[in-house]
């Protein structure tokens, strides 16, 4: 590898350095590398160390007797089977981080010279890369989590008149339930969130989501939402009636507020409209970017490359083949 291009570690902290670094084709794929393989490229297949690099068509290959012995730093990650250069990779993945409203394919498209379609595709995989799970639960004792839960779908002013007389009554009503819990910062770390898709919000859906994600002991503000009612005593329930007041002592859901107006701004303002089935995608690609907001440019980038590997999404699954014939949204695709 090309290691006198690395920029001597120096990675690139704005836009217009990112373009003008990942531009050299091969200190895009030194830094995919790096990222990937830290400690030196392992075989993908079996874990091998013993690993020979080919500088002309940029590729490994395994030293040890075994199907798929070559391999590239696409192997085994979001990038693989993908025919789109490091540098393309780079650039949208460098938008969908640092963009506070997420980016669109049909911005992606234009930016890098690639179809709308090869645009939509790739941002979806990298979306489906930096997604976080953990098994750790959030709060503890005596620390604050608020939830709160809010509706994705289109509004009824906006729809033909003949499917708006089907919709009964306001709210949820054929939309999305998405619900969100925010630990509130602490003197180690700022505030962070969670945030999932749910088939409904009745109280046990609710109370299920609560309990394997809140730590018991931890204070649990909400709205005054009847499904909230009733929670096990091991959590310390609160709740505010947005219908008097929207703030009682310390009592609120102001921070989850805040997150929802930004993912809401990232749907209507960007995306302007997705399918049910794609929406965790979008509510996982916002809470990355909440997360590491105080994060500086270079490093959320940097920290989203690392986790690009391990993972796999087929163009087949995200089309929904799964979900029956897919439905196609604003940007020409299934959004």
């Amino acid at each position: 590898m090309n290691t006198t291009n690395s920029n001597n570690g120096k990675h690139p902290k704005t836009l217009l350095a990112a373009v003008r670094y990942f531009s050299d084709q091969a200190i895009a794929h030194d830094f995919f590398v790096s990222m990937r393989w830290p400690n030196g490229p392992v075989c993908p297949r079996c874990g091998s160390t013993e690993v020979a690099y080919q500088q002309k068509y940029r590729r490994f290959q395994c030293k040890h007797g075994h199907d798929g012995r070559q391999f590239t730093v696409k192997t085994g990650s979001v990038m693989e089977d993908s025919p789109l250069g490091l540098d393309k990779w780079a650039l949208a993945l460098w938008m969908e981080v640092n963009c506070k409203n997420s980016v669109s394919s049909y911005e992606v498209h234009r930016a890098s010279g690639i179809t709308q379609k090869s645009a939509w595709f790739l941002l979806h995989r990298l979306r489906f890369a930096i997604k976080q799970g953990s098994f750790e639960k959030i709060g503890g004792k005596g620390e604050v989590v608020e939830a709160d839960e809010t509706f994705v779908g289109g509004l009824s002013r906006n729809m033909h008149k003949s499917k708006r007389a089907k919709l009964r009554g306001t709210g949820g009503m054929d939309k999305t339930p998405v619900m969100g819990l925010l630990a509130r910062h602490t003197e180690d770390a700022p505030s962070h969130v969670r945030a999932m898709v749910l088939p409904n919000v009745q109280r046990q859906t609710l109370h299920d989501v609560i309990h394997k994600n809140v730590e018991p002991g931890s204070q649990v503000f909400t709205d005054a939402w009847k499904a909230y009612k009733q929670m096990d005593p091991k959590f310390f329930h609160d709740f505010v009636d947005h219908a008097e007041a929207y703030v009682k002592g310390v009592v609120h859901t102001n921070g989850l507020e805040n997150f929802w107006s930004l993912f809401k701004r990232c749907i209507k303002g960007t995306h302007v409209s997705i399918e049910p089935f794609h929406i965790q995608a979008y509510v996982d690609s916002e809470a990355f970017r909440f997360n590491n907001r105080k994060l500086h440019d270079g490093q959320r980038f940097t920290l989203a490359a690392k986790g690009l590997h391990g993972k796999r999404l087929t163009y087949k699954a995200l089309i929904g083949a799964s979900e029956g014939a897919p439905g196609t949204g604003s940007e020409g695709l299934p959004n």
